[in-house]
């Protein structure tokens, strides 16, 4: 285990040792910080702001006196610093220059970290490295973010699909694979890019049911990470879904189910 990108510290009386590329920011409430993480988790310390920065490094800004935020955890910055996994920050306005300044820097280091070993660097090499997909009665696909000269991520590009995917997203795969999703649909709606750019910089497996408007259908995606910088995604029509319960504990399980759905969409909007 790499130590340094690991932070120890006491969370009710139990000691955590967390990753740092999972944390998307700490806030300072009274005496505690509060270190949010990925998946919804939050931990509560005894320690100063200036602590956690000098343990956490470079790639944390901080955007006002109580709170500093991953950079690899920033959307975009408007009015607001817009995470991305839909929370939305307060920051010093009057600092929003030398904020946006430090971000992007951070940022393009991120993005120039991704290294290109065992990627697959032909349609060939995707091909057969994803061999196994190609018969199954779903969509999949994994593709590549593309990030602007900002380093903000504006699109991605499909490097592998399978036909299963040719025939959901009606076009032959000769013109999806290479091609980047905004040049073959004009009416582009981000919020599949803000999930796609989570699981690619966090790790995170993520799950939307969302109505596609570039296809017109109703979708479940579920997305996790591949390669760096890349992430794969499994794709339903969700009419072409259909529950089966076989046994009792099948609505408790759906239950569950949806109740962490609930969770996570409050979250998001």
């Amino acid at each position: 285990m790499d130590e340094s990108k690991y932070i120890k510290f006491i969370s009710n009386r139990k000691q955590v040792v967390l990753n740092i590329d999972s944390i998307l920011y700490v806030q300072i409430s009274g005496k505690n910080a509060e270190i949010h993480a990925a998946k919804n988790k939050v931990y509560v310390t005894r320690m100063t702001l200036a602590e956690l920065q000098d343990m956490l490094g470079y790639s944390f800004i901080k955007i006002h006196r109580g709170c500093i935020v991953s950079a690899m955890a920033i959307h975009d910055i408007t009015d607001k610093i817009e995470l991305i996994n839909g929370e939305d920050l307060e920051y010093t306005k009057r600092k929003k220059k030398q904020i946006i300044e430090q971000f992007r820097l951070i940022q393009r280091s991120i993005v120039n970290s991704f290294s290109d070993d065992n990627i697959p660097s032909t349609k060939e090499e995707y091909r057969k490295h994803y061999s196994t997909f190609d018969k199954l009665p779903f969509a999949f696909t994994d593709i590549e973010m593309v990030f602007d000269e900002e380093k903000h991520a504006v699109d991605w590009i499909f490097r592998y699909g399978n036909s299963a995917l040719a025939e959901l997203e009606k076009l032959p795969l000769e013109k999806l694979i290479g091609n980047s999703f905004g040049s073959l649909f004009n009416n582009m709606d981000s919020k599949w890019l803000r999930t796609y750019e989570r699981a690619t910089l966090y790790g995170e497996i993520l799950e939307m049911i969302d109505y596609s408007p570039e296809i017109d259908t109703y979708l479940k995606i579920i997305c996790f990470p591949t390669f760096k910088g890349h992430c794969g995604c499994i794709l339903f029509d969700v009419a072409d879904i259909e529950f089966t319960q076989n046994s009792d504990d099948a609505p408790k399980a759906l239950e569950r189910y949806l109740n962490g759905f609930r969770i996570t969409t409050t979250e998001i909007n």
